[in-house]
């Protein structure tokens, strides 16, 4: 099938979470695919940095300082663009792998208000944007840890499972709108900061979680799951596509190569 262009009122690709992994990865693509990409996320230097790039090699792309659970900023962030096509919902990540016993409540705080929260605020702002534009897309990144769960994980988990969730309730809700609510799900992604942010900067847990894996995931394989989701044509929604390595059978079962 092939890659549709971007009509005109179409042509804005906002992408939270885009100053480094697949959401920089996902800026790079959609900008090469036609749309001008307004790259957000906390880390201005990285963002700024990344639409430079994007903008040098004949692209188009605007760098949007945002924290997304932070309700007022992201309200304000939606009346800068008078029309939106596609809101890529990226921003998120793990924090802790402790069993529930044990679980510090602060990081599953942070997991929901980011991975759900922030979600919910970005859709929530530029939903009618969306729809107004007369052929939007809501990209949703969950996880495969939001479809089954794994011992140490219940905390980014749940909150994987509320983003499935909602964009599941988003799609039922919206029928018959010109908007499409498209999931992806990745499996095992290594990227820079990932694991890191996960385990506190050990580098050394971090490195563990890929150890002896055969070619994980990179932010690039999702960027383009996404990418292709989003460039079907205007009447294909692709519900949700689970995009694992072929190491990886389930959130549990990994194949991993002795050294």
């Amino acid at each position: 099938m092939a890659t549709a262009a971007p009509p005109s009122a179409s042509r804005i690709a906002v992408v939270t979470g885009a100053s480094s992994g697949i959401g920089a990865a996902t800026a790079r693509r959609l900008a090469a695919a036609g749309y001008r990409v307004v790259l957000t996320a906390r880390r201005k230097d990285r963002i700024e940095a990344i639409a430079e790039e994007i903008n040098a090699a004949g692209h188009s792309a605007i760098a949007y300082r945002l924290d997304v659970t932070d309700r007022a900023a992201v309200d304000e962030f939606a009346t800068a663009f008078p029309a939106i096509g596609v809101l890529v919902n990226n921003a998120g990540g793990a924090l802790g792998a402790d069993p529930v016993a044990t679980g510090n409540p602060d990081d599953w705080r942070a997991m929901y208000e980011t991975n759900v929260l922030g979600t919910l605020h970005l859709t929530q702002a530029l939903l009618p944007k969306l729809e107004a534009s007369g052929d939007g897309t809501v990209v949703i990144v969950s996880s495969t840890a939001g479809l089954a769960t794994y011992e140490g994980g219940a905390g980014y988990v749940a909150a994987k499972h509320g983003v499935h969730v909602l964009a599941e309730t988003l799609r039922l809700e919206i029928v018959g709108k010109p908007v499409r609510v498209v999931e992806i799900a990745p499996g095992m992604v290594k990227t820079e900061e990932f694991a890191l942010n996960r385990f506190g900067g050990d580098r050394e847990k971090a490195a563990k979680v890929y150890e002896g894996v055969p070619d994980p995931l990179t932010a690039d394989d999702v960027a383009d799951a996404i990418t292709w989701a989003v460039t079907r044509p205007s009447h294909v929604n692709v519900d949700l596509l689970v995009v694992r390595p072929r190491a990886q059978a389930s959130n549990t079962k990994v194949h991993r190569e002795q050294r």
